[in-house]
């Protein structure tokens, strides 16, 4: 299964017929892109923590089939020392994230780009991510932003508790591509501002290395970034070449 979305969906870059419909209301966004689209990376959750009701809002308004990715709190995840983030950690859990049921996704632990890899304090940050939470099971995903990280040792501390290595495709970051969970998850992150956000050959390319990614497991695509109103088309036009 081979999941494409977009970060987020209350965007004005994205109104007045770009990829929302002139009359759409905007409490019909997240209706609207959830079926458009197979995924969506929640991106408020990093900046602030959401009601569980909000949660449950969230689940009730998309279709039975679609599946949420969720970016997990920064004060988890930038500070000093993370195997510190114990506190941080269990209160973004058990914040309601689980009233998502079976359309809670992978959870995105974005490290700071200024984070360095350090094996131990890595390791112990790793084993603060329990694999359920509520009877539900959780699938980790750490998108780290430093070269340091591009280390075998790394992959391996990730594999040992199938925990994916984000690939931050076409960025400033860097594109560490490599295999250390049952599943998979990219944030392609370079369109411009061309129809679709990249050339149809780039577009290829892209559906290419995401029929890759998915042999014998999951992926999650997730098109951020770049130009954001490009951002939409784009994860429509790779839709198109995968199905």
């Amino acid at each position: 299964m081979i999941r494409v979305g977009i970060g987020g969906w209350n965007f004005d870059e994205w109104r007045g017929g770009v990829f929302y419909p002139d009359d759409l209301p905007q409490r019909r966004e997240l209706e609207f892109a959830s079926r458009a689209l197979s995924s969506i990376e929640i991106n408020a959750t990093y900046y602030g923590s959401q009601k569980p009701t909000t949660f449950q809002k969230w689940h009730d308004e998309t279709p039975d089939d679609f599946v949420f990715a969720i970016k997990a709190s920064r004060y988890a995840t930038n500070r000093k020392n993370l195997g510190e983030a114990g506190g941080s950690v269990e209160k973004f859990l058990t914040s309601g994230i689980t009233k998502l049921g079976d359309k809670l996704g992978p959870i995105n632990w974005q490290l700071a780009a200024t984070k360095t890899f350090d094996p131990e304090e890595f390791a112990a940050f790793l084993a603060l991510l329990p694999k359920t939470q509520d009877g539900i099971a959780l699938r980790h995903a750490i998108e780290v932003r430093h070269d340091s990280f591009a280390d075998n040792k790394a992959a391996e501390l990730c594999r040992d508790r199938n925990i994916a290595l984000i690939r931050g495709a076409d960025s400033e970051f860097p594109d560490i591509d490599v295999e250390t969970a049952d599943f998979a998850y990219m944030r392609l992150m370079g369109t411009t501002d061309r129809a679709n956000g990249y050339t149809p050959k780039a577009l290829d390319h892209w559906a290419e290395e995401a029929k890759r990614m998915a042999k014998g497991r999951d992926l999650f695509l997730y098109v951020i970034s770049g130009h954001k109103a490009r951002n939409p088309a784009c994860a429509q036009a790779l839709i198109e070449r995968l199905t």
